[in-house]
């Protein structure tokens, strides 16, 4: 089961400093039966348009069935790559780390040149069959805020881009804790949805 922890966001992590101001922190992790080299192919095509986020696809994937297999075009992020947070956006998450098969790093820029959100997916081997996947978010306080390009969808809303304008006009306090709920419920899915696929392909 995807283990959590939560506080303000003092914890030291390779690249923080792109993250101005922040105000939390959040972080998962789940053991998989699988090796690193198993798991990795499945954090790479993350994305929408991509694999999807493998967590409630009607949520934040357009209601498009995420990946159940590797996508061989899909396969490899370079730093400074667009990573869609959700279908009909051209940016939102931006890698700005990758070090296969074990690290990925995404961050959401803004428009005073900082990082309201870092993302980073970890992989760490366990034994010669078995993986640590660790996830850890770091929010701005600025979050969220538009993104440093400002592109948005020709579509409808989507009902995560309602709950973030929604958030966006919501006390600090409020905020948080709708925001730690939220993404407790998508990350949880998500990490489910990684190990269940690696331990099967």
């Amino acid at each position: 089961m995807p283990s959590r922890m939560r506080d303000e966001a003092t914890h030291s992590m390779p690249d923080d400093a792109v993250v101005l101001n922040p105000m939390a922190q959040v972080a998962a992790g789940i053991a998989i039966s699988a090796p690193v080299e198993r798991v990795w192919p499945w954090i790479v095509q993350i994305g929408s348009g991509r694999a999807g986020w493998y967590s409630y696809d009607w949520i934040d994937n357009g209601g498009h069935p995420s990946a159940s297999s590797i996508l061989p075009q899909h396969q490899r992020l370079e730093p400074g790559q667009v990573v869609p947070a959700i279908p009909g956006f051209t940016d939102a998450f931006i890698v700005a780390a990758v070090e296969p098969p074990t690290r990925l790093v995404l961050i959401v820029p803004d428009v005073l040149g900082g990082s309201q959100v870092r993302y980073e997916s970890l992989l760490e081997p366990l034994t010669p069959d078995r993986t640590r996947l660790t996830v850890r978010g770091v929010l701005s306080e600025r979050w969220p805020s538009r993104t440093k390009s400002g592109t948005t969808s020709a579509q409808q809303p989507f009902l995560i881009e309602r709950i973030y304008g929604l958030l966006a006009r919501t006390p600090r306090p409020i905020k948080l804790g709708l925001a730690y709920v939220g993404h407790h419920f998508m990350e949880s899915r998500m990490l489910r949805g990684i190990k269940r696929r690696a331990e099967a392909s």
